[in-house]
């Protein structure tokens, strides 16, 4: 069951620090309320003890603020503004109150790419891939549980690359370390970052970073990332390479602290990629097309508990006869062989019924 009760009670509090700034307190007061009861119900239904954590600590700051808001709406008085020295000084407060306004807004667009419920993808779900797991593992589950290994010249990666043919299940690895990994998963594409507004889709990657830092340890994957940051060129537009120039500064700027922060690309085509994002990630993981293990693995694992007669060598024989078959093509396979009893059974006129130990079902037994 998805947890809708995050997402509404981030969209509320949104509203309620909005009318808080514009000192609507009445309104500020009754939306922190609402918040904090959609809160409160979706932490129950929350799995990831990371974000319960989270979450909770956020719930003690809206908690904190509607309670001053309540005493001092009992008082019926309005808190006096603090005295300007000079006119410069209260603009600059009404500057940072309309800042702090766009960055709630901003953010709270963006929790929808936070993974609240583990996708419950074991390693073992994903056949074959052997080298690629065990990459995955070296480069996020053990600087995740065991930090105190990486000291002095030994660090985790910042930046791994998952790259290789379609359908071959670089998204679908990125499940499993989302399972796997104890640690905040932030799960973007091109539409979670893009804007209409100018200047909006910078500000969204640079959210998304600082929401990541403050979150960590946390892992940010960006699928088809071909088509955020590709090779830049005379033709293209402005908001376009700023998008790009903000994804570099935020993965290797000056000034940025990335401990803690893993970035985890995917994309079909490395090539198109710009030259300078590329290099931001250090480690690079091909992804290749399943061997003839991995696809009768596969053929097990799409077929689950469908009652057939196929024997191993079956198995064997179809996992030959799809050599350069991607896991897609395998999964589609499958889905298509399952469909063709109910083919048969659409076409056919007569049944006889065959009893078995429990109940009795019927069969085809002519096709015309």
């Amino acid at each position: 069951m998805e947890n809708r009760f995050i997402p509404q009670a981030i969209e509320i509090v949104t509203e309620a620090i909005k009318e808080d700034n514009s000192k609507n307190y009445q309104e500020a007061f009754r939306l922190y309320k609402k918040a904090l009861e959609h809160f409160m119900i979706g932490v129950k239904y929350e799995k990831n003890p990371t974000s319960k954590e989270i979450i909770m600590k956020r719930v003690e700051g809206y908690m904190t603020r509607a309670e001053q808001l309540r005493g001092m709406l009992e008082k019926e008085t309005a808190p006096k503004p603090v005295a300007a020295v000079v006119d410069m000084d209260k603009g600059d407060k009404e500057d940072d109150d309309e800042t702090d306004a766009e960055t709630a807004k901003l953010r709270g667009s963006l929790a929808s790419a936070v993974v609240s419920e583990k996708p419950n993808v074991k390693w073992d779900d994903v056949a074959g891939l052997d080298a690629a797991k065990e990459a995955l593992k070296e480069a996020v589950i053990l600087p995740a549980r065991f930090p105190q290994l990486f000291t002095g010249k030994r660090r985790p990666w910042k930046g791994i690359l998952l790259y290789g043919p379609p359908g071959t299940g670089k998204s679908y690895l990125a499940q499993a370390v989302a399972t796997e990994a104890d640690a905040t998963f932030f799960s973007v594409s091109s539409s979670s970052l893009v804007s209409k507004w100018q200047g909006e889709s910078e500000k969204l990657v640079k959210n998304l970073f600082e929401m990541a830092r403050e979150k960590k340890p946390a892992i940010i994957f960006i699928d088809e990332i071909d088509s955020l940051c590709s090779s830049r060129s005379e033709g293209e537009s402005d908001s376009t390479r700023r998008i790009k120039n903000e994804f570099l500064v935020q993965m290797q700027g000056i000034g940025n602290k990335h401990d803690g922060v893993l970035v985890l690309g995917a994309t079909n085509v490395p090539w198109e990629l710009d030259p300078a994002m590329r290099r931001r990630f250090e480690k690079r993981i091909y992804i290749p097309l399943p061997d003839i293990e991995a696809r009768k693995v596969m053929l097990g694992i799409h077929l689950g508990d469908t009652p057939n007669e196929l024997s191993d060598s079956n198995f064997t024989a179809i996992a030959e006869k799809t050599e350069g078959c991607s896991g897609s093509d395998i999964s589609v396979l499958v889905r298509d062989a399952l469909m063709e009893p109910l083919r048969k059974c659409q076409q056919a006129q007569f049944f006889t019924p065959v009893g078995l130990m429990t109940y009795r079902r019927y069969t085809c037994v002519a096709v015309f």
